[in-house]
Order: C-alpha cells, then structure tokens, then sequence
C-alpha cells in the first residue's frame, strides 16, 4: 500500500470529486458516513457523546458525523461548534446549518473554560484535521490542554488535533486520541514511534477516492500488506530437495551468549532453508545437537569458515558473537569474500567501533539493526523522521537493505522506497526476537529470495508469526515465535 503526505491526499480528494463528478460536501458525507459505521461498531447507541468541531473540513466531518449518528438514534449528543475562529470552509458552515434544523444540542464553542461543563463517556475530535502544519497556538492549544484533562475516551476524526501527518514531530501539545479513525490510507506519521504520545490505535476506513489516481502519485513510504508477501512467496515444488532450499551459515553465539546463536538457527531451520549450519564456539555443540539435531555445526575460527565459504548461499553474523579479537577477525574475513552477508547485534557493534569497516560492505548487504545499534553505526539521531531519512541516504548510497527494527519496521532499499511493516506486537517486546528475525531473513537469502525480498517477507513473517501467538499470549518469547513460523507460512503458501 503506496503512503502519500496530507498534500498529496488533498490532491488525490481534487481528482476524486472531478473523476466522480460530485461536490466536495458529498465527498465530506461519504467521509462521516465511514467514520460512523466503525464508530458505532464500538460505541453503543446510549452511550453519552460529545463532538468538537473545529473551524475547517474536520469540523464540516464531525458536523456530518452528529447529524448521521443522530439519524442513527444516538440521541444522548452535544455537538460543540468553534464559534472563535472567525474564518470557516464552506462545507463546513453547510454542515453547520444542517445539523441546526434538527434536535441535537449545539453550543456555540468560544473558550476553553467551557470544556470543563462537558459531560460525556465519549468525545469525537474533530477540531483539526490533516491539513494543519504547526504547532497549536492561543486559544485551540487551551481548548486541547482542557481536552487532555477529561476523564473521557477520545476518537479522532483522521488524525488527533495537533497531529502532523508527516515529518518531524514538534514540541507542544497533541490532543491525545484512544482511537484515529484515518481516511482511506494512514498517514506516514502513525508508524513512527513518537505518535505513541497521541495515538493509542487507529483503524482506515475507505471513502471512496481515485485509486487510479493514489497508485499514480509518487511515494517514499509503502505500507507491506499480506498480497505483497503473497506476491513474493515461491511455493515449494515437486521433486525439491534439501539442496533446493540452499544452504544459511550462522556465525554467532560466544560461551555466555548462546541463546542468541541457538534461536537464530531455529528459526533458519523453521523457515524452510535446505541446510542450515551454526558456526558456534565448541562449548555450544552440546546444546546444539540436544536442542537442534537438524541443524550442523562448524567450528567458530575464521580459518574453518575460510575453507568452507564456499558452500553457503548466505552467511549471517552477528547475534550474540561478541566483540572479543576473534570475532572481529571473523568479521574482516567474511567481509574479505565480497558477498552480501546479514549483519546484526554485535557485527553491527563491531562496525560501529571501526567504522571503515562500512566501506567493505557489498551490495545487498543486509543491516537488521535495533535503535540503538543503528544511531552505533550512523551516529545519533534526536528523532526517528532524521533516522529513516539516515536509513535511507545511507541504503541508496551504499545500495544496502537495512531494516530499522521497531514496533512497525522500516526496510530502507537501495531504490530509496522505504518499505514499512506493520506486523508484529508489544507482547513480542522481549529478549531474542531480533535474533529469530536475522534467522528468518538469512533463510530467505539462502533459498533464493533476494535481499529486499527476504527482508519484507521476513519481517512479515516474524511479525505474523508474533501476532497469532499473542491471540492467546500476553507475552511472546522468541522460541515461541520460532517455533511458529512454519505454521504461519503455510497459511502464506495455502493462499498461493
């Protein structure tokens, strides 16, 4: 899914009323009426409401979203109309005189000192929409603090007020929203982590504009939903073999850190690679063949992967290796082959100790770092909107794939798209997970997937996998998750 800015959807809401021939007050009506239905698939009919329209478009929709759930039989209603402004949209002021004809209460909004007289369970934002590019001022910032202090349960009409669709979030209050419900696509903003402090959740709903005309636009940002990774599934074939799956080596794991090397071989193994070998220290070989019997061992000196190198279709190094004299001569012999490899953990902070280290880096290379491994190797960002655009400068420039893990991941690719996934969930937030996901992406590299391709289907993957466990889990381990993973990808192959 191709994610446009607030400019860009304001343009594509133009084409769509041209296209369709409608007014822009009937596209406003398609707008309150998607809004309603999932609202009202969560706020029961006797529910108290309040909804605060502001001087714009986001106030004509909520105008239109109290006249519809008012048709609806929402009777407990009070509608709160910015009366301070001085300057409305027109379709807003038509909405305005709809809803005057009917039996609703309507008040005149003329400062903050009225938000404390609502009494209501449920308050509808719909003060400012995604067109707003500032920072809250005077009086709608004191109507917003007020807001911010009722002990109601708050949905935002597309975005919270205050809330930038896109770019650099800025100092100052945000109208903190329980639940955005977001216009035909969400905006760039709600996967970045600094929407935490405004957003709880948010859902899309479909209004009806020019699709022809979204998939003409250009974008930075795409949005990996499961027809993508369907598109990018090889199903297995007859009369495959183990040697058609290709072989993964894993170079990770020190005497104290062998979870890490074992976890990541699990969930090589569990995503379908034909062979998968550890490359761990001798102390591990015990844990190894009682844990993973499927899985090979090789010795953890530089010499043996030297003479070996040759058999592997891809070479992943990084999890729980450390940063001992050994490891890092691991590290400079493999990046001596001059093949793509997976960096993660401590090959990245290895990296980031002897940054030359960056230039020996091949194409296709990929980086699976956390934040804090990231702003290691590329220096330190104060926010997450510079950290994606580092992503992305530095996977153009040196035509590498590195996924920026988070709650939603981002896939920065030498074509400069960021790829954005949306999988995956709080309850996997726990030691391990990163090493599953460096097994799950090098299994795809070593079965013939390419770098971009193994990265979104891996994190896809991963994230999935996470997310049907956490059905019937508070908590996710990382075992629990490898163990997973087949089962997800045959719900991926049974859709082929």
């Amino acid at each position: 899914m191709k994610l446009l800015t607030a400019s860009q959807i304001g343009k594509v809401d133009v084409k769509t009323i041209q296209k369709e021939n409608i007014k822009s007050i009937d596209l406003m009506e398609c707008a309150a009426k998607a809004f309603c239905n999932e609202f009202t698939e969560h706020v029961g009919i006797h529910t108290s409401i309040a909804i605060i329209c502001g001087p714009g478009n986001n106030g004509g929709d909520g105008l239109a979203v109290a006249r519809l759930l008012l048709k609806k039989g929402y009777t407990s209603l009070s509608v709160w109309a910015d009366n301070f402004s001085g300057k409305y949209s027109p379709d807003r002021q038509l909405n305005l005189k709809r809803l005057r004809k009917l039996n609703i209460q309507l008040y005149d909004l003329t400062g903050s000192a009225q938000i404390s007289k609502i009494n209501a369970s449920v308050l509808v934002d719909a003060l400012l929409g995604s067109g707003f590019k500032n920072t809250l001022r005077g009086l709608m910032l004191d109507i917003v603090k007020e807001i911010n202090k009722l002990p109601v349960t708050v949905y935002s009409i597309d975005v919270p007020t205050g809330f930038l669709s896109e770019g650099i979030f800025q100092d100052g209050t945000i109208l903190r929203s329980d639940t955005v419900i977001s216009f035909e696509l969400p905006k760039i903003n709600f996967f970045f982590p600094e929407s935490a402090k405004a957003i709880k959740a948010f859902t899309v709903v479909n209004i009806g504009l020019n699709k022809e005309f979204i998939r003409s636009l250009e974008s930075g940002f795409t949005l990996t939903e499961l027809a993508d990774v369907i598109a990018i599934y090889k199903p297995r074939r007859s009369f495959s073999h183990k040697g058609t799956y290709g072989h993964a080596l894993i170079v990770a794991g020190s005497e104290q850190t062998m979870g890490a090397a074992l976890l990541t071989a699990e969930a090589c193994l569990h995503t379908g690679a034909g062979l998968t070998t550890a490359c761990i220290p001798d102390s591990g070989l015990n844990a190894l063949n009682t844990s993973l019997p499927e899985v090979m061992y090789m010795p953890q000196s530089s010499a043996e992967i030297k003479k070996q190198k040759e058999k592997f279709n891809a070479i992943a190094i990084g999890p729980g290796l450390g940063d001992s004299v050994a490891s890092v001569k691991i590290l400079n012999e493999l990046l001596s082959f001059k093949s793509p490899l997976i960096l993660d953990a401590d090959a990245l902070n290895i990296i980031s100790q002897e940054p030359k280290l960056l230039d020996l880096l091949v194409e296709d290379t990929i980086l699976t770092p956390h934040v804090k491994e990231f702003d290691r190797v590329f220096g330190v960002h104060s926010n997450w909107w510079e950290r994606v655009a580092t992503a992305r400068k530095e996977a153009v420039l040196r035509k590498l794939v590195i996924v920026l893990k988070n709650q939603y991941t981002f896939i920065a690719s030498p074509d400069g798209m960021v790829h954005i996934n949306e999988t995956g969930n709080p309850g996997m937030a726990g030691g391990g997970m990163g090493d599953v996901l460096t097994g799950v992406i090098t299994s795809l590299v070593a079965q013939g997937y390419s770098a971009l391709n193994a990265a979104i289907m891996g994190c896809y993957l991963h994230g999935r996998a996470g997310d049907v466990l956490a059905e019937k889990c508070a908590v996710v381990t990382a075992s629990d998750v490898a163990k997973q993973l087949s089962r997800t990808l045959k719900v991926i192959s049974d859709k082929c």
